[in-house]
Formats: structure tokens, sequence, C-alpha cells
């Protein structure tokens, strides 16, 4: 009889992915080896866990689950056996100091080390896709490195939320909505539908299909009308399908419904809303800039229950699978029947 192992594909045929284990004090090394444990991110990917392989040990005490921890100094050829977990940890957290639920300095500078050694592993190959648990901005913030997440200037990134069906980019993020009708242009939106629709050819989308939310309601107002739909026809005219302004109280159900492979929202709580609503256990993060596919979760470091094991690992899986099923080109489609599966 054949087992999952069996009909796995070759490990040269899956990429290499690597997830930093996120702030050491919170719930990321509980969900990483949980997820890990679901026997089924082998299965899309090669999985390799950086940061403190203490932190691995202890959530794998926590979470009572079976595995052994291969400690890697720098990246090697890793190991395609679910029941070993490949830790890169370069000593960035000195040895002994293990926080657990509060923020510290030293987490602070150890997590800033941890995705400065990710950014290095992807640029050089090693990593075909990257993942980064849980940080704390208050431990960044002590260290003196917030500047590590992703970027507050806009079209420098973007932050793309996945949950099911629906699947929302940000024209903007953190802004106060009073800033965000100043910033929105032509040029910003042009320029964020054709790094969307790359980026999501090459994660295997064949023409995607994106649509546009308008900024007022009803998509009704001078913005929508002199500045977004503008926008619009410049990236059409470069062969990008795409459509919109649309009324944002419909455009997120029409995605839903199948109508569009990707929402392009205005501001933060605009597409937040919408995905938190419709399904928020099991959504993951793309943060798109860098020059390869990085993504995270949307939740934090839950400090409250950080060490009881009872952490949800459902975000993590989806964003383990994600990553295999995107570096390869294979598409949302199967990514989302894998994780619905579950």
């Amino acid at each position: 009889m054949s087992t999952a192992s069996d009909r796995r594909p070759a490990a040269g045929s899956r990429p290499v992915v690597g997830t930093m284990i996120g702030d050491p004090a919170g719930i990321g090394p509980e969900v990483a080896v949980k997820a890990l444990a679901s026997g089924r991110v082998h299965d899309v990917s090669v999985p390799v866990l950086l940061g403190s392989a203490a932190a691995v040990e202890r959530a794998l005490k926590f979470t009572g689950l079976n595995a052994r921890v291969r400690v890697m100094q720098q990246f090697e050829k890793p190991s395609d056996d679910p029941a070993i977990i490949d830790v890169i940890d370069t000593g960035a957290l000195p040895e002994g100091v293990l926080p657990l639920g509060e923020d510290t300095e030293a987490a602070g500078h150890a997590s800033a080390q941890w995705l400065d050694e990710l950014d290095a592993l992807a640029r050089d190959g090693s990593f075909a896709a990257t993942i980064m648990g849980p940080i704390s901005t208050g431990s960044l913030k002590m260290a003196g490195k917030i500047d590590k997440v992703i970027s507050p200037t806009p079209g420098e990134s973007y932050l793309v939320l996945l949950t099911g069906p629906l699947r929302v980019a940000h024209l903007t993020d953190h802004m106060p909505l009073r800033q965000v009708i100043d910033v929105i242009s032509s040029d910003l939106v042009a320029s964020a539908l054709e790094q969307l629709n790359d980026a999501m050819t090459s994660w295997g989308i064949v023409r995607p299909r994106i649509a546009v939310a308008g900024l007022n309601p009803h998509a009704a107002g001078d913005e929508d009308r002199d500045v977004i739909a503008p926008g619009v026809e410049l990236a059409r005219s470069k062969g990008i399908n795409v459509e919109g302004p649309i009324p944002p109280d419909s455009v997120f159900r029409q995605c839903i419904e199948g109508r569009y492979d990707m929402v392009l929202a205005m501001f933060h709580d605009q597409g937040h809303i919408a995905v938190k609503t419709w399904g928020f256990s099991g959504n993951c993060v793309i943060m798109m800039g860098p020059p390869y596919l990085h993504m995270s979760v949307a939740h934090g470091t839950a400090y409250d229950i950080a060490g009881k094991g009872t952490a949800d690992a459902e975000m993590m899986l989806s964003a383990m699978l994600t990553a295999g099923r995107l570096a390869s080109g294979g598409g949302f489609e199967e990514a989302r029947e894998s994780s619905d599966e579950h």
C-alpha cells in the first residue's frame, strides 16, 4: 500500500521554503512545529526553520510533539524526513536567553538578525520563498530595529491577505485616512496593478483577473473618477486584465464568488475588515516588495497563551502550504483546496 510520502514529489521538484520562527517569546515557534507536524507541508515544499533551536525544542515540549531538531549554523542541504526539523541557528539569541511572554531587547535584536538572514538566503537562491513568523514590534522597538518590517512608504511594498477565494492587496497600509486621499495617485494605482499582475503570473495564475475597489461609497467620488479610474485605464492599456473602480460594498463578495482572483483595496481597513469577516482562521499574508515570495501570518505573538501549547496553527499551516504552491508556480487553487481539506 502506498503512503503519502510515496506519492510526494521528489525533493528536487519541491521548493525550499525558509520560515523565521518569529519572536521567541511568543507563539511563533509553537505554531511552526504544529504546522510541520501536520504531515502536509512536505508534500509541497522542503521546509527549513530559522531562529533559535532552543526555542524550537521548547515549543516541541509545550505542544507534546515528537520530532528531532537538527541544528545548522548555516544553510546546508535540508533533510526530507518529516520527523526531522531543520533549524538554522547562528546564535543571534544568546545561549540561555529564552524569554517567554514579554518584550525584550534581546528578542528584538535576534528577530531583526533572523529577518536579515532570511532575506540573504532568499536573495542567494537558497530559499525559493520565505515566511516570517509572528514578530513583536515592541521587542523590535526596544532594539531599535522596527524598520525590519514592511515599508511604510506607498509603492515600496504591498500587503496581500489571502483567505480562501478572497484575496486582497492594499494600496496603502498603516496610514490615517486623511492622508490616504492625498497619497492615492493614478501612477500609484497603475504601478501596484503592474506589480500584482507580474507576481500573480509568476505564481502560476494565467491572465490574472484583478478588481480595484473604489475609495468612496458606490465608487462615486471625485477620487474614483479623476484618480483611480485613470490608473486602472493606464494598467489596462498595458494588457492587464483589470476592472474598476468597483463599489467597495460589493467587490469583495464578487471576489469570493469567483469573478476575480484579487482585489486591490485602497486602504488598510477597507481590505482587512472584509478578510477578517469572511474567514479569519487559516488566512495568511504575502508581503510584496522583496524580489522573492515573502509571506507571514495575520496574527501576533499572543503572549497571553505562549507556552501553553494551545495556539491555533492554521494560519502558519496556510502560509507554508501557500508558499510551497506559489513558489513552484502552482497557483492559488490547489493551495486553497489543500488547506480546505484539513
